[in-house]
């Protein structure tokens, strides 16, 4: 029998590893257990540091004066907390968070939030997360300053089947660009909304390249954010809950659409999910075309950028048998001409997982005065090789057969440029407006 163990053991144990390393859901299944694990003996004081999961900058209104916070807790905190500081000063600010019980895909957690405000321009503080008399370590934060020059990390799709592709994206597009002031993920963060496996698997990647916790993200809602267990459409509750976005005065809506401002740049977020959403909120809409109408006219900034998940044209099969003529999509139809009336300088889009840089379209044709149109890629593992023709409005499309990218977007004074880059750093495009 001893023998005979001596053989087994070995070989499970290599066995286990091996499942480990090469299924994610296994990885990911074991990942979560050690989080939990964590988290109980933070609560129960069995090992320093507070119960603290998926810390998170989120983006606000104003970034020069204000900031939100978020984290998780497998634990209830009724006494959540924020602490920030200038670096190194001895007294901290304190703000009180929420504790919100959210059950979702069998599984509660805990959801903390607090917006820091009245910070000054231009400043570094320091923060961190706590309850009781526990604290997490000391994380930077930065406020936007009055230059109006920035830098910002955009995403398209990170959904996958392994996250491990997201994070081969993520991290050296945060290497190369230590400068930037925040990211954006252009919608289907996760392939399943209701998977709370999932959604940890997306924290941990902007987590484990101190990401996230750094700088602020600027999260699009996606289709695979309404999605539930048996991939049948519902309310994106998790992406709903995990995070407090700027308000909007639909309070039906919040989370679902907003808008920000930058430096110079004014960004409307778009909820493209108007089919998938109708059962549950059938003026959707009509509310939000008119909520889109206030937020374009009523803004004074400099420039205008939408983002929105789905595209605005409509693509031809490439390697299907059934027809489907190039034209615009229904999201292109509803939206492009009030991006003409409103005079919106840039309009980023995904879904697709392709990169093309479309140029200027305005009245649905190539121009010189209308938005530059550019749908941003892909960042995760779900890639549609060869599936689409080239649109007649295409002026740039990025190598074949089709990888991850990321995009920078970068503005300055008088001028928005986007570089685009493969994940080994070589860049496969570059594209400029000024005003």
């Amino acid at each position: 029998m001893k023998k005979y163990l001596k053989i087994v053991l070995p070989l499970l144990i290599l066995a286990g590893a091996a499942a480990y390393a090469l299924l994610p859901g296994v990885r990911t299944a074991a990942d979560q257990t050690a989080r939990n694990t964590r988290a109980l003996a933070a609560h129960y004081e069995l090992i320093g540091g507070p119960d603290a999961l998926d810390i998170r900058q989120v983006i606000t209104r104003n970034s020069s004066t204000s900031r939100t916070i978020m984290w998780q807790s497998a634990l209830p905190e009724p006494k959540a907390l924020v602490e920030y500081r200038l670096p190194g000063a001895g007294e901290a600010a304190t703000v009180q968070a929420t504790n919100e019980t959210f059950t979702d895909d069998k599984t509660t957690t805990y959801i903390h939030s607090a917006t820091l405000t009245e910070l000054k321009p231009g400043t570094k503080y320091e923060y961190r997360v706590g309850y009781g008399d526990k604290r997490s370590e000391w994380q930077t934060l930065a406020t936007a300053d009055k230059s109006h020059v920035f830098k910002a990390l955009i995403f398209p799709d990170s959904q996958s089947s392994d996250y491990k592709v997201w994070k081969e994206t993520a991290a050296p597009a945060w290497k190369a660009n230590q400068y930037a002031q925040f990211f954006i993920n252009m919608g289907d963060l996760v392939d399943n909304g209701e998977d709370h496996t999932q959604w940890h698997a997306w924290f941990d990647v902007v987590d484990s390249i101190h990401l996230v916790d750094k700088i602020p993200v600027a999260p699009v809602m996606g289709n695979h954010e309404t999605y539930n267990m048996e991939w049948k459409v519902r309310q994106p509750l998790a992406y709903l809950h995990m995070f407090t976005l700027p308000k909007v005065n639909l309070e039906q809506y919040q989370n679902q659409f907003y808008s920000f401002d930058y430096g110079e740049v004014h960004f409307t977020v778009l909820n493209t999910q108007l089919e998938e959403m109708t059962q549950f909120q059938p003026d959707l809409a009509k509310d939000e075309l008119e909520w889109l109408k206030q937020d374009l006219s009523s803004t004074k900034q400099k420039w205008k950028v939408v983002l929105m998940h789905k595209d605005v044209l409509q693509y031809s099969f490439n390697n299907r048998p059934e027809p489907r003529p190039e034209g615009i999509s229904k999201e292109g139809q509803r939206f492009m001409p009030l991006f003409d009336q409103f005079k919106v300088d840039v309009v980023l889009t995904a879904h697709l997982h392709t990169y093309r840089n479309r140029g200027h379209i305005e009245n649905f044709k190539r121009s010189d005065q209308g938005p530059l149109y550019i749908i941003t890629g892909v960042a995760g593992n779900v890639r549609y090789p060869g599936l689409w023709k080239k649109h007649s409005l295409d002026v740039t499309t990025a190598p074949q057969p089709e990888t991850d990218n990321y995009l920078t977007l970068e503005a300055g004074s008088d001028f928005l440029r986007f570089n685009t880059f493969l994940p080994d750093g070589e860049r496969i495009d570059t594209v400029e407006v000024k005003k």
